[in-house]
């Protein structure tokens, strides 16, 4: 399903997915929150607050970058962004994606709407190569997600976080976007 920043839609019972707006801030507050408390795919051990997701979403978007929510008219259900993979220049033309959902919204393929939007608009945007850094090898279900939108994993670091008394692993997976590397980019 793609989907443009500037025309938001719905299809059937799914909600919109849509640009990330300031105010957002305090519900991807509380789905990210969770995830850090609950979950291994994030390696953030403290939740950050309304104001430091604010300035996260500020820093993608002047990047040109997507940040995007799922919106279910009553509350927000997810959302996923593309952001800088590292900041030297060179790595201008890769981005690193993120995508969380709630925790009642799992399984039903919001996941997949939310990432396959943040590849089309990133792609857009330019940028030629997306990384996956998935916390937790036993992420299954993020390692699914991504293979099934065409990532390809690449490498694994054993062993590099340390969080609920556990040592956990991160996968890297990537894909090309739009021309990938069969082309110099556009400047």
């Amino acid at each position: 399903m793609t989907q443009s920043l500037s025309s938001p839609s719905r299809q059937g019972d799914l909600p919109i997915v849509r640009a990330a707006k300031s105010p957002d801030a305090v519900q991807i507050a509380e789905i990210y929150g969770y995830h850090v408390r609950e979950g291994r795919a994030s390696f953030e051990l403290t939740p950050p607050d309304r104001t430091e997701i604010a300035g996260r979403i500020e820093a993608v978007q002047s990047a040109g970058l997507p940040y995007l929510v799922a919106d279910g008219g009553d509350e927000l259900l997810g959302f996923a962004y593309a952001g800088p993979y590292r900041l030297r220049p060179a790595y201008r033309f890769v981005v690193e994606d993120s995508v969380y959902v709630t925790a009642e919204a799992q399984g039903r393929g919001l996941g997949r709407i939310l990432l396959q939007a943040v590849i089309d608009e990133a792609t857009a945007a330019g940028r030629r190569q997306m990384i996956a850094v998935i916390g937790d090898s036993a992420n299954a279900a993020s390692i699914r997600l991504h293979r099934t939108l065409g990532f390809t994993e690449i490498g694994r670091l054993r062993s590099v976080g340390w969080k609920h008394d556990l040592w956990l692993d991160s996968v890297f997976m990537q894909r090309a976007l739009g021309p990938g590397d069969s082309r110099p980019p556009d400047r």
